[in-house]
């Protein structure tokens, strides 16, 4: 087993990434996740670009905390100094990407690509195979040779069908590129040709990373059976998964038998060394913070939640499913999720709505969070159910549209007075609305305009924006 940080004093890491959505990254990654860990090794695990339900899997494959690198909305210096501090303690610090390798915002930098070259850390490409062949060469040679500051450590075939395709997909990739020698590897009976030029090295990588291997790490059958259910907004979250243990340990089991584990520690460097001098960090919403925590209210980002820690900051957590009014604190936060699913529970928990309503201090929601501090719900089946009425707002679930995109917002109200990145991911639209003074103006990631979002009335305010940072 390598050595836990090494001379630098900081973990290695490594980035799994995809041609494209759906080529199984986050199956590849909780299995490796967990094989890693059932070795002995200490690996944590962190989640490119916005996404919170990801995270949720990675940390029941690790039981460690997952926290956000969203590249564009934080910058350089803030996920490196994220990357750094969550991965002090420990071996391995595996980084799932988002969406296609390449695959990002219009008109600016935050691709899983983009990360990559700001860590300066080597990637493992999980490729698709079911349907591929010899063109399987081509693609892996388009990947590697994109961008020179991007290396392809080596690659995972996923969803091989055979031994036979198996042998066909290693034969062309060893045969592809002629100056590339043919190393032999063998792991639990599978036997095939890992393309490689060199050993790997963090000085390697720094200098001269082409002159570096892409090596075939494994191949891993198809196991149909390993499917996770999902919703409107991705995978169902992982605390409503009864059988997540099970399906972990069965993906754990798949990647120890048809991965060779050893070359994919060996292919992980050291986190660069970075400056923190420019993190900007977010204001927290006030000294003692109520945050709702339960299945309908679990969008929270932990980053964002340790930067309010960090500036002193404290939380009190409580459960507006359980019905429980918010704590006595300074300002509440009601972060997205999924109300939609719970709305005939929470239209009837009288304390939770009654304690919102007479709370005194800032009352901030998020998406689902600024849906319930509206007058009404109207589900997928056109039934309306009253909310908390603290913003003349009413939305609805009976014709689903997909918003989806990066904001760059700045604040015309409270709670912040700086410039803030964000996003929106939702299906519900505003059925009726009477503004009050609106919250933010916004742009999208490319500069386009977005207009005045999300309203505020007294001391309640929210959007349909998820903040994940304070600008770069």
């Amino acid at each position: 087993m390598l050595p836990h940080s090494g001379p630098t004093g900081l973990a290695k890491g490594l980035i799994i990434a995809a041609p494209h959505s759906g080529s199984g990254k986050t199956l590849v990654t909780l299995g490796l996740l967990r094989a890693l860990k059932n070795r002995g090794l200490n690996v944590i695990s962190a989640k490119a670009g916005p996404d919170y339900i990801d995270p949720g899997f990675h940390a029941a494959a690790t039981a460690k905390p997952c926290i956000n690198l969203d590249y564009w909305a934080m910058g350089e210096a803030a996920v490196l100094h994220s990357a750094q501090i969550h991965s002090a303690e420990a071996d391995l610090l595996i980084i799932e990407g988002v969406m296609g390798l390449f695959d990002g915002p219009q008109g600016a930098k935050g691709s899983t690509a983009d990360l990559a070259a700001a860590l300066e850390l080597p990637i493992i490409l999980v490729i698709d195979a079911s349907r591929q062949a010899q063109s399987i060469a081509a693609l892996v040679h388009g990947f590697t040779n994109f961008r020179q500051d991007v290396k392809i450590a080596g690659v995972i075939l996923n969803r091989v069908a055979s031994d036979r395709h198996e042998q066909i997909l290693r034969s062309a990739l060893s045969s592809a590129i002629p100056t590339l020698s043919p190393v032999i590897a063998t792991k639990a009976g599978i036997h095939g040709d890992a393309v490689t030029l060199s050993r790997n090295s963090d000085s390697c990588f720094r200098d001269n990373h082409h002159a570096m291997s892409v090596q075939i790490f494994g191949a891993l059958r198809q196991i149909d059976s390993l499917n996770l259910p999902s919703r409107h907004l991705g995978l169902v979250q992982a605390q409503e998964n009864q059988q997540l243990e099970t399906f972990i340990e069965l993906a754990a089991s798949g990647v120890s038998r048809e991965t060779i584990l050893d070359m994919i520690h060996e292919s992980a460097v050291h986190l660069k060394k970075g400056d923190n001098s420019s993190r900007m960090l977010l204001s927290p919403l006030g000294q003692t913070i109520a945050v709702a925590q339960d299945p309908a209210f679990s969008f929270a980002y932990p980053h964002m939640l340790q930067d309010w820690r960090k500036q002193g900051a404290e939380f009190k957590f409580f459960s507006p499913l359980a019905d429980e009014p918010p704590p006595a604190a300074d300002a509440v936060f009601l972060p997205g999720g999924y109300p939609e699913l719970h709305v005939t529970k929470l239209t009837s928990n009288r304390s939770f709505l009654d304690g919102i309503r007479s709370f005194k201090g800032v009352v901030y929601g998020e998406c689902g969070g600024y849906m319930v501090l509206g007058d009404g719900l109207i589900d997928a089946n056109g039934q309306r159910h009253a909310m908390a009425g603290l913003l003349p707002l009413t939305t609805s679930f009976a014709k689903r549209q997909l918003h989806l995109g990066y904001r760059q917002l700045k604040p015309l109200t409270g709670p912040w007075n700086q410039p803030l990145r964000g996003h929106e991911f939702h299906y519900s639209t505003i059925a009726s609305e009477n503004r009050g003074d609106p919250l933010f103006y916004a742009l999208d990631a490319a500069g386009n305009d977005v207009g005045p979002i999300g309203q505020r009335i007294g001391n309640v305010m929210g959007s349909y924006a998820h903040i994940i940072s304070a600008a770069p």
